[in-house]
């Protein structure tokens, strides 16, 4: 299974029950370091990480990017459940987000 692209309103509609993990990859299309964490993420999730992993373009998730305060892309956001519980900025080495996934 491959990164799911998502938007904005759809992950707003989506309903979120038990100990769901999530992770959204906020990038831009036109960010070269997005592309290389991008890809990354591709070989953590052929891993099978027990994480759906998204991907979101920045510049369509005004309301996301305010209320999570995200400051700069790439960033990985980690979610419990819905709510953001980590995030990363700097996507060190696929065995670096491998390890923070699958806690």
């Amino acid at each position: 299974m491959a990164i799911i692209e998502i938007q904005e309103d759809e992950w707003m509609g989506l309903v979120r029950i038990g100990d769901g993990k999530d992770a959204i990859l906020f990038s831009s299309p036109f960010c070269g370091t997005c592309k290389v964490a991008e890809r990354m993420l591709e070989v953590v999730e052929a891993s099978n990480v027990p994480v759906t992993i998204y991907k979101m373009n920045i510049n369509y998730a005004p309301k996301l990017r305010n209320a999570w305060k995200i400051s700069s892309i790439p960033c990985l956001v980690l979610l419990r459940n819905g709510e953001p519980v980590r995030y990363e900025y700097a996507m060190r080495s696929v065995h670096y987000l491998y390890d923070i996934m699958r806690v």
